[in-house]
C-alpha cells in the first residue's frame, strides 16, 4: 500500500483524481481515517462538483468512518450545485419513509430555479417528472436556446403525448436557432421539427400568450421567406 502512494510525488497526490484513486485503496485496507486525510489535502479549490471520481470515494469513506450525516449533506450539497441524479437517488434512498417524498418535492423545487434552464429540463425529463419539466418549459421559455437540441430534442419526445403545448415550444426553439443562424446543415433537422409540430397543433386547444400555429408560420414565412432551401422541405 505504502509503496503504492509512494509512487506519486507529494504535488502529484493533491490532484483530485489522483487522490481519489490512491483513498480508494487505502478504504480497502481499512484506513479510512488516512484515506479521508489524503482526499482533504486535494486541490480542490471549492468547486468539487468537477472532481466526481473524488466525491464518490470521499461519500464512501465518510459512510466508513460511522459519519453518514455528514456523507448525506454532501450528497445534497452535490445536488444543489449539479443536479446529479445519483447523488439525489442516494440521498433520498436514506431517509426515511414519508421523509423521502418531501426531500424529493424540495429537490424538484430546486431544479424550477436551476440557473441553466437547460441542465434542469434534462434533470426533470430523466428523473421523471414530466409535469414539473413541462411548467419548466412554459415558465422560462425565454431563456431556451436552440442550438440545446441533445436536450431539446428528447424533451419535446417525452412531452409530446400529455404536453403537446410544451413540446411544441421546444421544436420552436430549435427550429428559431437554425432558421435565425442560418444553418443550412440544419435545416433538414428544422423541417422535421416543423413537421412534428405541425402534427401537435390539433391537439392543442389553448395557446395561452404563446403563438398560435398559424402566426408562428406567418413569422416564419415573412422573417426568414428567402431560406428557399429550408421552405422546400416542408412545401
Amino acid at each position: 500500500m505504502d509503496a503504492f502512494i509512494a509512487q506519486y510525488e507529494p504535488k502529484t497526490r493533491r490532484v483530485p483524481a489522483i487522490a481519489a484513486r490512491i483513498a480508494a485503496r487505502l478504504l480497502a485496507a481499512n484506513r479510512a481515517e488516512e484515506a479521508l486525510t489524503t482526499l482533504e489535502d486535494a486541490d480542490t479549490d471549492a468547486r468539487r462538483e468537477l472532481h466526481p471520481d473524488w466525491h464518490r470515494v470521499r461519500l464512501d469513506v465518510l459512510e466508513a468512518l460511522g459519519r453518514a450525516e455528514e456523507a448525506q449533506a454532501a450528497r445534497w450539497a452535490s445536488f444543489e450545485k449539479t443536479l446529479s441524479e445519483e447523488d439525489l437517488r442516494a440521498y433520498l434512498k436514506r431517509l426515511p419513509d414519508f421523509d423521502d417524498l418531501e426531500a424529493e418535492e424540495r429537490a424538484l423545487d430546486h431544479a424550477m430555479g436551476y440557473a441553466s434552464v437547460h441542465s434542469a429540463l434534462a434533470f426533470l425529463v430523466n428523473w421523471p417528472a414530466p409535469e414539473r419539466a413541462a411548467a419548466l418549459v412554459l415558465d422560462r421559455a425565454g431563456e431556451l436556446d436552440g442550438d440545446f437540441y441533445e436536450v431539446l430534442t428528447p424533451a419535446s419526445e417525452v412531452l409530446s403525448a400529455k404536453h403537446p403545448l410544451t413540446a411544441t415550444v421546444l421544436l420552436r426553439a430549435m427550429i428559431d436557432f437554425s432558421l435565425d443562424r442560418a444553418r443550412s446543415k440544419h435545416y433538414r433537422h428544422a423541417a422535421r421539427h416543423f413537421l412534428a409540430g405541425e402534427s401537435l397543433a390539433g391537439q392543442i386547444g389553448d395557446y395561452g400568450n404563446i403563438e398560435t400555429h398559424a402566426t408562428f408560420i406567418a413569422r416564419l414565412r415573412k422573417k426568414h421567406g428567402r431560406k428557399h432551401a429550408s421552405w422546400s422541405l416542408v412545401d
